[in-house]
């Protein structure tokens, strides 16, 4: 008997572009994260939705969620990706000049945290965020979001569950407190509004007040 996501996911066909992005990043040896196919479809609604124009992607990868970020885009909205490698960077590119959005994304390349601080530097403002990077820095991105969010600006971060540790007691290393700390800080700040979704891996969403 298939679980509620492998039940979800026959119901719809699979996306030919996307499948070949996961190939692509198995056969490049890049570690095998992209988001889950239905929360990637959620991501094209979200950014539909809430009608956004300036969207920022921390953590690149091969392109995946890129290309599902940029789906749901107005016309001339823009997408920011922060991605610490070239490599993974010039995969992404390549991905999503294929998908027809090579005019709509720029990379910004080198430690997130570097970048978030020159984009605050900046002035530049976002109406969505979303967050798929290392995790030990997810409570330092969460912060940054914040700080970078129009009001009714969206957020949503992935992997909140980290594949079980974040559940399991026994399970305490930094990457498993920092998004313990991470889930508790979108569950309690009262500058949000949120909710953590448990399918999958689990997807944490709010929205700056």
């Amino acid at each position: 008997m298939p679980n509620q996501e492998e039940y979800s996911e026959q119901l719809y066909t699979e996306d030919a572009l996307l499948l070949k992005v996961k190939q692509a990043i198995t056969d490049s040896g890049m570690p095998e994260v992209s988001i889950a196919p239905g929360y990637g479809r959620l991501l094209t609604m979200l950014v539909a939705a809430s009608r956004s124009t300036r969207v920022l992607e921390i953590g690149a990868l091969g392109g995946y969620s890129g290309i599902c970020l940029c789906r749901g885009l107005r016309h001339g909205g823009r997408l920011t990706s922060l991605e610490l490698k070239a490599e993974y960077a010039e995969l992404a590119g390549r991905h999503l000049e294929e998908a027809g959005f090579s005019e709509a994304v720029e990379y910004k390349l080198g430690p997130a945290l570097d970048s978030l601080k020159l984009l605050e530097a900046e002035g530049r403002t976002f109406d969505f965020f979303f967050i798929d990077a290392d995790k030990e820095n997810y409570p330092n991105y969460l912060e940054y979001a914040i700080k970078l969010a129009v009001p009714g600006a969206v957020i949503a971060g992935d992997n909140i569950f980290l594949r079980g540790r974040t559940l399991n007691a026994e399970k305490n290393g930094p990457a498993v407190q920092a998004m313990r700390r991470f889930n508790e800080m979108i569950a309690g700040d009262e500058r949000l509004a949120s909710t953590l979704l448990p399918a999958y891996d689990g997807l944490a969403l709010a929205i700056v007040k």
